[in-house]
């Protein structure tokens, strides 16, 4: 094995005090500059952290915030077959998508500087100093997936986000339900699920580092979703690290072999993790077969 128990085992721990704490600054910055915007004050939006830190899943290559900001007022919806927006009383939105986007790009400008905030294809970039991390702040409308629990009621849905990317791709997510099932996985395996991602991920960001792996591909949410898609009896079925490691590996190598992978879900089980991504079945595999051999079993 490549790398000790003890090596392992310190993998597991999350941020330390003070990346948190940097973190956190940038959360409490970030709310300050969209409420000294008058024209989103008149809006009703929702601020909420999203992402491997919202989870508690983060390493310090890859801690930087990713922050949402929700726009309620006007948001998107998916209804039961047969059915419209008349049927729930829906009135039009208020703004379109782009205007909102640009009224938060402004405020956080006029919050950290323009130099420190620059457009990325899904959200905007604030740069770190001293004081506050690297922050991802994704403007976004509700999404309201009424579908999923085929709800004829207006307040009964499934809440999600949607935007579109600079590229005008469709974007919807469901982070509130991700944070949520990963709490409960968590509870089930003693708490070792999160921990075992943790360490999921610096073995992947060591792989990136020496060239064996294409992290763009093999992403830390892919990561996240394969250990969510590892039986409950794997991660607590064995003594150490290292044992662990191994065969959550070998399960995930065989149940992508055998076809398992293809109802595969994200941690909310909303999204298909194997349907319409950058990554599929074969690059998984390569990956796995190459952290394998990268850990030397």
């Amino acid at each position: 094995m490549k790398y000790t128990e003890q090596q392992l085992q310190a993998w597991t721990a999350p941020l330390s005090k003070t990346e948190e704490q940097r973190a956190e600054n940038t959360i409490k910055m970030i709310k300050v500059a969209v409420e000294g915007c008058k024209e989103l004050r008149e809006l009703d939006y929702e601020v909420f952290i999203q992402g491997s830190f919202a989870n508690n899943t983060n390493v310090r290559t890859d801690s930087d915030v990713d922050v949402c900001i929700m726009l309620k007022t006007t948001f998107y919806y998916d209804l039961p077959s047969g059915k419209t927006g008349e049927d729930y009383n829906f009135l039009p939105g208020t703004v379109e998508f782009n205007r909102y986007r640009d009224l938060v790009k402004e405020a956080l400008q006029d919050k950290f500087g323009w130099q420190y905030v620059t457009d990325g294809n899904k959200s905007l970039k604030v740069r770190e100093n001293t004081y506050h991390v690297r922050a991802d702040v994704v403007p976004a409308f509700q999404y309201r997936n009424y579908k999923y629990n085929n709800s004829y009621d207006s307040w009964n849905y499934v809440e999600g986000t949607k935007l579109y990317s600079k590229e005008n791709k469709e974007v919807i997510n469901f982070p509130k339900v991700h944070i949520e099932h990963g709490k409960s996985k968590n509870l089930r395996t003693s708490y070792k699920y999160k921990k075992l991602i943790r360490i999921m991920k610096h073995i992947k960001n060591e792989m990136v580092d020496v060239g064996i792996t294409d992290g763009d591909k093999i992403t830390s949410f892919l990561i996240e979703c394969l250990i969510w898609n590892t039986p409950d009896s794997v991660i607590i079925g064995y003594n150490t690290w290292t044992e662990t490691v191994k065969q959550a590996i070998i399960y995930l190598y065989n149940a992508i072999k055998d076809g398992k992978h293809v109802e595969w879900g994200e941690v909310s089980e909303m999204l298909y993790l194997f349907r319409g991504r950058k990554w599929d079945d074969q690059d998984v595999k390569q990956w796995l077969y190459d952290a394998w051999n990268y850990l030397e079993y």
